[in-house]
């Protein structure tokens, strides 16, 4: 209903996250592509500061 709509607004990607969405972020983390990250906080949130 509503309460969604509005709640959408606020999200700059102009939609709500998914599993797949955090999936991704956990197989990056999980990859030697991250090998060189350390101590950094991934926000998975579309943008919404």
């Amino acid at each position: 209903g509503d309460f969604y709509q509005e709640r959408l607004k606020e999200i700059p990607l102009g939609r709500f996250g998914t599993p797949d969405d955090v999936a991704e972020a956990v197989v990056f983390l999980s990859s030697d592509e991250s090998s060189y990250l350390a101590g950094e906080s991934i926000n998975i949130n579309g943008g919404l500061v």
